[in-house]
């Protein structure tokens, strides 16, 4: 039987984004940029880098301005086109050309798990992609890509492993599995935000899924964990039972801009990566005088 191609990509972005207030009272926390891009561009674009097609955006109240950012801007276009700033032009327009976006608003707040099950008449029976808009990837192969490969090669859903220091594993699902080939690893067990004590391991799954269509009658009989909110963890665990589910430790940088420290972070080593301003970026922290702060 030939696997289906994966070609649709599910982007949750109804979050409150409160760890950025007073920003994000009146900006969606995925309009937040890094340097002069808004974050939730850089997810967009790792998507079709990728292959990808068909993107649904999982909205929430008051994100409007996603609708307004991925779409044509005609006003603004012709302003540009009589400025001659065609470079800019073709930028506006790139990703507005490249893929079908489409919206869906998540009417309450339920978890990851109720963002996805959302996204089920939009996905069909196809495998797809969920991208989480708090990890941010710079690689010379999209995230994305990597795993749908391995998608590809195993025939089964592949989430994104990264290993995290002992502080951390309360922030996210961690898994114990099997390596199977170096970096890949089937998984047996995953537990949502455990204390240090109940973390299986160290490795953690991250914001990239490539997920068979089988997770939606998982998801509809999960029940309410962690926060009371229905977890995808949870459902991936659930999904064990049918079908192989395996953990892939992706090559790539990755900055988890759902913190302050994580957004700042990424902020700098893009600007260090941009040929307009890394060179006066790298004198202007080689000046920085850190006993003023």
């Amino acid at each position: 039987m030939t696997v289906k191609k994966v070609r649709k990509a599910v982007i949750p972005a109804a979050g409150m984004g409160t760890r950025f207030l007073p920003a994000t009272k009146a900006i969606p926390k995925e309009m937040l940029p890094i340097l002069d891009i808004p974050t939730l561009q850089y997810i967009v674009e790792e998507a079709y880098k990728s292959g990808i097609t068909d993107i649904l955006i999982i909205i929430g109240r008051d994100k409007e301005s996603i609708v307004d950012h991925f779409d044509y801007s005609i006003e603004l276009e012709n302003h540009l086109e009589k400025q001659g700033k065609l470079e800019e032009l073709a930028e506006m327009r790139a990703i507005a050309e490249k893929v079908n976006i489409f919206y869906v608003r998540q009417k309450e707040a339920k978890g990851l798990g109720h963002a996805v099950l959302c996204a089920e008449s939009f996905v069909g029976d196809e495998p797809f992609v969920v991208l989480l808009g708090d990890d941010v990837i710079e690689a010379e192969k999209p995230a994305t890509k990597q795993l749908i490969e391995k998608y590809y090669e195993y025939e089964n859903t592949v989430v994104a492993l990264i290993n995290v220091d002992d502080t951390d594993v309360s922030k996210y699902g961690i898994i114990t599995g099997d390596e199977v080939e170096k970096g890949v690893f089937k998984i047996n067990d995953m537990v949502e935000k455990p204390s240090l004590e109940e973390a299986p391991s160290r490795q953690a799954v991250i914001g990239r899924y490539v997920i068979s269509p089988k997770i939606f009658e998982v998801l509809k009989n999960t029940p309410p964990g962690k926060g009371n909110e229905i977890q995808l963890t949870d459902a991936l665990l659930g999904l064990t039972k049918e079908e192989s589910v395996y953990g892939y430790e992706f090559s790539g940088d990755r900055y988890d801009i759902g913190n302050k420290m994580g957004f700042v972070h990424a902020n700098i080593e893009f600007g260090l990566r941009d040929p307009e301003i890394k060179n006066e970026l790298k004198e202007y922290l080689k000046g920085l005088d850190l006993d003023k702060f």
